[in-house]
């Protein structure tokens, strides 16, 4: 049976700041990426998600970030390769304390924003994150953007020996070259729970999408993103699964 990941962005709450109704939003996925602490999130948050995904049976990724609260990670901060290391290995450390106290392991790491981005395309700061990783544990797999978007990191993955797990987003939408489209493009991020759930099906069956820009393109996947922020999250995750199951498609965690 075809099978397929199904993830979202988690653990961005901050204080009296909330952002995802997490306990309606977990039981459609298979699995979670935690914020650190950097771009987002806080101690007690990191305590509350890890404890709700335990309960689940939701496997529990590491999201690490810029260090921008202010920006939500979505600003390109200009970090050293050094210091992106440095900061990576610290996110991953807070978060395996949590899952360490609750006996989960460590599922996978997947970078946050605008660091995301900014690894598909600078090849230093690829590597700086990538090797923090493999610093931490080298069995984990790292979670990047699938398709020609995500190659130099493909490459990079390679090279360091950390294995990629292939990522595609059914709520946004992708230019030709097969990069995210910019979120300063009308029509960049997509907010209807069924368009988004008929795009998650074409993907997890690597069907073409139509592309921002014209034409069309294919993406590999072994995972989808829902961006847990949006206000329709728990209602696009929940028509994202019983699309993908309608499609005879399992959701589970790669």
């Amino acid at each position: 049976m075809l099978s397929i990941d199904l993830n979202a962005d988690a653990g961005e709450s901050f204080g009296n700041w909330k952002v995802a109704n997490e306990e309606a939003l977990f039981p459609h996925l298979s699995s979670v990426n935690l914020a650190c602490g950097f771009h987002a999130g806080d101690p007690l948050t990191i305590q509350t998600s890890v404890a709700l995904a335990k309960r689940l049976k939701v496997a529990v990724g590491a999201h690490p970030g810029f260090n921008d609260k202010a920006g939500f990670g979505r600003r390109d901060i200009a970090a050293s390769p050094k210091e992106l290391y440095t900061d990576t290995l610290y996110q991953l450390g807070a978060l395996k304390a949590f899952l360490d106290a609750e006996g989960l392991p460590l599922h996978h790491v997947k970078a946050h924003g605008a660091l995301y981005l900014k690894m598909m395309k600078d090849e230093a700061i690829a590597r700086a994150v990538t090797e923090a990783v493999a610093t931490f544990d080298k069995t984990i797999p790292m979670v990047i953007l699938g398709g020609s978007g995500g190659e130099l990191m493909q490459k990079v993955s390679r090279d360091i020996g950390v294995k990629a797990i292939s990522e595609a987003f059914p709520d946004r939408a992708y230019l030709a070259n097969g990069q995210l489209a910019p979120r300063s493009l009308a029509g960049s991020v997509l907010d209807t729970p069924d368009q988004i759930a008929q795009r998650a099906v074409k993907m997890a069956k690597g069907e073409a999408i139509d592309a921002l820009d014209g034409g069309s393109l294919q993406l590999e996947a072994q995972t989808l993103c829902l961006h847990g922020d949006n206000p329709h999250a728990v209602q696009t995750a929940l028509a994202v699964r019983q699309a993908l199951l309608s499609a005879g498609v399992e959701v589970r965690a790669f």
